[in-house]
């Protein structure tokens, strides 16, 4: 008990990072559930063809963003003076300007992306879709100072407010209108309620059009790295999607969906904690090194993979009788795609902690070249994968990739004095126990869908 009363009292770094774990962990978890009830309710009142089509408009969106990103919010977290004014202030005006670019890019794009990916639909739902983007820009700077502080709780209430307004829009509109428009309109009505509710729930003075010049420099300096490194991690992240848009129907996509939702959840869920706490951690790290603290990085790590591991391992197990569950029988093949994208997510867990050391040390130049890597390999892998065995194959080779892009991560922990060789031993072997675990319980559930969709 004594423990848990200092984690809670105390205002010394590992208890906020425990703090912010708590809140961004059990924020996530809560989000995903309302996620799977919008979920469980919309795959009733739509067509499986409405969420393959979303998901493609969703990747775009999230690749246009990724690819204009300049880091400001990690700029904020990691910067010395990321809680002046005049930054906050330049931070802001930034982000404003970022998301009018995207706005206006996406307008450009549209028409040849329907082109290219044969759906006329795309010239309409992503220029609709990008107002959301545009109205996110908008949100108050001290979301990031809240996260540069680990004082998270605000802002995890206000997302999960957020979400369960923007699921209750979606299904009220996809009830009047049974179609694609009615994510969309969800999409922009529920960013719209999140801007109002963060301005009025996070505490801290508004934002300001400002630009001072030397702050400015000092973020797109920094974020000079950043953006090529988005567009690598958009690769590494939403590649997956972004591939299968040109090899499957909207139908096999929608489906697809489904089971990735499904299994890579523990994975989402480790990535959005880490994303939270480790500049912050690492930032101390770095300026007051020493065993006490490198023994309670060392614990985090193992107890986070470990963690995520389990869960993976859940996942795969129990994948299809899940989607047997949830889903009726248009869905049934997200039973073996759940199944292989949770064993797939099992080597990007080992190194889930080692990138945000470089953004921590300021180093956006040696995370550009190993996302670059990463990024490259994953793309490559899949696209691979799927010429030689389809949907199966593509599946298989993204654990592959996976593997080969940890050697990216090894070279920058080694760099920055972060490496954990007795983990990563440890869990790369862990993970291979799973793979011969769950291959043997699902054997042959794996095997039809490889000759279905190989």
């Amino acid at each position: 008990m004594g423990l848990v009363q200092q984690v809670l009292r105390s205002n010394g770094l590992f208890a906020r990072a425990l703090r912010g774990f708590a809140w961004a962990g059990s924020g996530h978890i809560l989000s995903q559930v309302i996620r799977l009830a919008s979920n469980l309710i919309l795959t009733r009142l739509l067509f499986p063809e409405a969420f393959g089509l979303m998901s493609l408009i969703t990747v775009l969106m999230v690749g246009v963003a990724m690819l204009s990103d300049v880091g400001i919010g990690v700029s904020v977290a990691q910067s010395r003076r990321g809680d002046e004014r005049d930054f906050l202030d330049t931070a802001w005006s930034l982000q404003v300007l970022r998301g009018i670019s995207i706005f206006l890019f996406v307008l450009i794009c549209a028409w040849p992306l329907s082109l290219f990916y044969r759906e006329p639909a795309i010239l309409y739902l992503l220029p609709a879709a990008s107002l959301s983007v545009l109205i996110s820009c908008l949100n108050p700077i001290r979301l990031e100072t809240a996260g540069r502080h680990l004082l998270l709780g605000r802002v995890v209430l206000a997302d999960l407010i957020s979400q369960v307004v923007t699921m209750l829009i979606t299904v009220v509109a996809a009830i009047l209108i049974p179609s694609v428009w009615s994510l969309v309109i969800g999409m922009i009505l529920g960013t719209a309620f999140k801007l109002l509710l963060v301005t009025i729930m996070i505490p801290g003075e508004p934002s300001r059009f400002r630009i001072d010049v030397t702050a400015a420099r000092e973020i797109l300096t920094f974020g000079k790295w950043i953006l090529p490194s988005t567009a690598f991690g958009y690769l590494l992240g939403q590649g997956d999607r972004l591939i299968l848009g040109a090899y499957l129907s909207l139908e096999m996509l929608g489906i697809y969906n489904i089971g990735q939702f499904l299994a890579a959840a523990p994975l989402v869920l480790a990535t959005s904690v880490v994303s939270k706490i480790l500049v912050p951690l690492y930032r101390e790290y770095f300026t007051h090194p020493g065993e006490q603290s490198a023994h309670k990085l060392r614990l985090m790590r193992f107890g986070l993979t470990g963690g995520v591991m389990a869960l993976l391992l859940c996942f795969a197990l129990s994948g299809p009788f899940i989607v047997t569950l949830l889903y009726d029988a248009r869905y049934a093949q997200a039973s073996a795609i759940a199944v292989l994208v949770a064993l797939a997510c099992l080597p990007q867990t080992v190194g889930l902690t080692y990138d945000w050391s470089a953004l921590a040390a300021g180093d956006s130049r040696s995370f550009f070249f190993v996302i670059a890597f990463r990024g490259t390999v994953q793309a490559l892998a899949f696209i691979i994968g799927a010429e030689v065995a389809g949907l199966f194959g593509a599946l298989v080779a993204q654990a592959t990739g996976f593997l080969v892009g940890h050697l990216a991560l090894i070279w920058l922990a080694r760099k920055h004095k972060v490496w954990d060789a007795l983990h990563d031993a440890t869990y790369l072997v862990v993970a291979l126990l799973i793979t011969a675990i769950v291959t043997f319980v699902h054997w042959d559930l794996l095997y039809a869908f490889a000759h279905l969709n190989g």
